[in-house]
């Protein structure tokens, strides 16, 4: 079961890319994180009274709870590291460096949880490599329309590092607790972090400002987050997170055939065969 939930995170994950895009044409993304998050927040403590796990919480050690704090610290801090990346460089190198977060998840498996690596997963690394590779020069852009900054690179690094370090953490940070608890309560942790943000950058003012329509993508992104965030927890409870975290990352799939079908983007040949070789590696790494 923990492979269908798996792929169930992967396909939300996918459509929430595609419903947050739409929702921050004109909404600052801060902003727009900050609202989304309180979505997901009500999501996934509908689901823990639906599983009638909130009686559970004075069950949960402080251990637990102290790895459960961190996972989502270490949340927060990717989607800060990754908005501030895209900020100041280019959105079609930035991105594909986010899928490096599947190697280094298995790396710090392997050195923290004692998961092995073998030789399809280590195929598959190298594979994730090329591909990631090809999809950073997925798109020429002329020198007058870059808008790339110096430090893009270093925070796209953090984002993906951050990415990694949640998964480990929420392995650890699950065990004996309820999967829907767990994601409840890091979910809080989320929420203040990203509130903080929106203070510190003084965006608040702009909530009033946010159009109807780009408010409802923003809480159906929401709602996607969530239901992608239960079964990836569910999924990283019952199986290995160096298995987990790579069918996570088919999400990749899902935004590219949306983003095709309601954006009109299409793929060069280099960030096509990249493409592949992100997929190959990916399913390489589950035999």
């Amino acid at each position: 079961m923990w492979i269908l939930f798996a792929m169930g995170s992967a396909v939300f994950a996918g459509i929430t890319s595609i419903l947050a895009k739409c929702g921050i044409r004109k909404t600052d993304s801060n902003v727009a994180t900050a609202i989304r998050t309180i979505v997901v927040l009500i999501f996934s403590w509908i689901m823990v009274f639906v599983a009638g796990s909130q009686n559970t919480i004075s069950e949960i050690s402080q251990k637990t709870l102290v790895f459960l704090i961190l996972s989502g610290l270490a949340t927060g801090a990717s989607w800060l590291c990754y908005f501030r990346a895209l900020a100041i460089g280019n959105v079609n190198k930035v991105v594909p460096i986010d899928k490096f977060s599947t190697v280094l998840t298995i790396v710090l498996a392997l050195i923290f949880l004692g998961e092995p690596v073998g030789i399809w997963k280590a195929i598959g690394i190298v594979a994730i490599s090329i591909g990631t590779g090809l999809m950073i020069q997925k798109k020429e852009v002329k020198p007058e329309e870059e808008k790339e900054g110096r430090g893009w690179f270093f925070y796209a690094i953090l984002s993906a590092v951050f990415a990694s370090l949640t998964a480990i953490l929420g392995k650890v940070g699950i065990s004996g607790v309820e999967s829907n608890l767990g994601t409840a309560i890091r979910t809080i942790v989320v929420l203040a972090m990203a509130w903080v943000v929106v203070f510190v950058t003084k965006k608040q003012h702009t909530i009033k400002d946010v159009p109807p329509r780009e408010l409802l993508f923003i809480c159906l992104s929401g709602l996607a987050t969530g239901a992608s965030w239960l079964c990836y927890y569910r999924a990283l409870q019952a199986g290995p997170a160096s298995a987990v975290v790579p069918i996570d990352k088919l999400s990749i799939l899902v935004t590219i055939a949306f983003s095709y079908i309601v954006f009109k983007e299409k793929l060069t040949r280099n960030a096509a065969v990249g493409l592949l070789f992100l997929t190959a590696g990916t399913l390489v790494m589950l035999l």
